[in-house]
């Protein structure tokens, strides 16, 4: 079920029979001369929207700009600061919990945000108002990432290439793959800015030249199915997991 789609008595009936909801989260940031902006809130909505169908959960709609200074060198990336990301994140859930949703899986697609969500989630918690736990497709699936891939990156490689050739294969550029993984590098190591165990980089500009990593060329719409596929049977299952929990075991534990 999808909020926005639904009218309010229609969605009166969900919140007195459920207390689960999914959050998608992604950013708009570069993703390399193959990929758009939208990469991460895409693959987000996809995951959040299809597990909301299958198991008639209530979805929301996206947060599609996230923390994302690092990558501020690449013409229309966007990002909000992380206070004020936090802040927002936190006042969006807490207005679910005015309706009667008490546990919240944020389905994120973007590396920079967290840190910041599982923050938020700590805030809840901690003021035993709502459960709330951040969910990352690909590492939902790491061993099946890295059997279809030698490279996979991590940011704008080929897992995420191969999602938007599943999902939108239109907004691939297919002829600037190769471009992608000769521009840039095959992952953290390869840019040589880990020095005698510090990691000497803040932005991604400082470790690739076209923003990206990994082996573009390796991606294809049937192994994005693959990965979408097997991760959104995981998402299916934490929510699954998280609505069978009674809500007072999900609270801190009190004191020793």
């Amino acid at each position: 079920m999808y909020i926005a789609d639904e009218t309010w008595p229609e969605l009166g009936d969900y919140f007195a029979d459920e207390s689960l909801a999914l959050v998608p989260l992604g950013s708009t940031e570069q993703h390399g001369p193959h990929l758009p902006l939208a990469t991460d809130h895409l693959i987000a909505e996809a995951f959040a929207r299809e597990a909301a169908a299958r198991t008639d959960f209530l979805c929301t709609p996206t947060i599609n700009v996230g923390v994302s200074p690092h990558h501020r060198q690449f013409n229309g990336t966007m990002w909000v600061d992380a206070p004020q990301f936090r802040d927002y994140v936190e006042s969006f859930t807490r207005n679910l919990t005015y309706h009667g949703i008490d546990r919240v899986v944020y389905v994120n697609a973007h590396g920079g945000n967290v840190d910041h969500l599982r923050e938020v989630g700590r805030r809840l918690r901690d003021d035993e108002e709502l459960y709330a736990i951040e969910w990352m497709w690909d590492e939902s699936i790491p061993e099946l990432v890295d059997d279809l891939f030698a490279q996979n990156g991590p940011h704008g490689g080929p897992k995420e290439t191969a999602m938007i050739q599943h999902l939108r294969p239109e907004l691939v550029r297919e002829d600037r793959l190769t471009d992608a993984r000769d521009g840039g590098v095959p992952d953290v190591e390869a840019a040589e800015t880990i020095k005698h165990g510090a990691r000497t980089f803040y932005d991604a500009a400082d470790n690739t030249g076209n923003g990206v990593l990994g082996d573009q060329t390796d991606a294809t719409a049937a192994k994005g199915e693959r990965l979408f596929e097997t991760a959104t049977d995981q998402l299916c299952q934490l929510c699954a997991w998280l609505d069978a929990q009674a809500f007072e075991d999900l609270l801190p534990k009190p004191h020793v």
